[in-house]
């Protein structure tokens, strides 16, 4: 059940249980400024605690993949997925952007929302 939708200047966001989800915009370039953004997010929704960040790219849009170094410094982010069922997006994001967080087994690709967040609830 989602408890929370919050509309951004790159995308939306929704708060699901421990679970930040973000659909952005089409044609945004996500960078680390719209990163930080969704970290504040994280750290004043759920604190201290643990929470993973699912991207839901039903829009076609290009991601600094510093952004992940970013991310990996944040202490309660514990798992990043992305949802996507263009083979190139899913590529890319397992291929390029999975080698600059922190932790691969922390990183995964799926084909559907709910198989993403089976996957962060078990690794939260």
């Amino acid at each position: 059940m989602i408890t929370e939708i919050m509309e951004l200047e790159f995308g939306q966001v929704l708060i699901f249980q421990n679970i930040l989800i973000a659909e952005l915009n089409e044609g945004v370039l996500f960078n680390t400024n719209n990163n930080q953004e969704l970290l504040n997010i994280g750290k004043e929704v759920f604190q201290n605690k643990p929470y993973g960040y699912i991207s839901l790219r039903k829009n076609s849009y290009a991601v600094d993949p510093l952004v992940y170094r970013e991310s990996a410094r944040a202490e309660n982010l514990k798992a990043i997925a992305v949802v996507s069922e263009n083979e190139l997006i899913k590529l890319n994001a397992h291929k390029v952007e999975r080698q600059f967080y922190k932790d691969a087994d922390s990183f995964e690709v799926f084909d559907n929302l709910e198989e993403a967040i089976n996957w962060i609830k078990f690794r939260i």
